[in-house]
């Protein structure tokens, strides 16, 4: 007996791409911008996640949550929509 697959969010992949749209980054700077260091990540696998020919790893979900500045749990439950992601200017502080 084979064991049934767990149900994946139906809209994670449009999500994914959305918060990287309104971040305003390409897959590549996207990828720089997660900070994953669990594995090498390329910006073929962004758009694969991007384009649902993959599901990343719950690590991978939480860097995008926190690089949108939300809570893990509007990427994965497809009840709740995106909320807006505000950018603020970067403040560099000079001693």
């Amino acid at each position: 007996m084979g064991r049934s697959r767990r149900p994946k969010p139906i809209h994670l992949a449009s999500k994914l791409r959305q918060i990287r749209q309104d971040l305003g980054l390409t897959q590549e700077e996207m990828v720089k911008s997660l900070n994953y260091t669990h594995s090498p990540l390329t910006s073929g696998q962004i758009s694969e996640f991007e384009n649902d020919k993959r599901e990343p790893p719950v690590q991978l979900l939480l860097s995008y949550a926190r690089t949108g500045g939300i809570a893990l749990e509007y990427l994965v439950d497809d009840e709740l929509s995106l909320p807006q992601i505000h950018l603020y200017p970067r403040i560099d502080l000079i001693d």
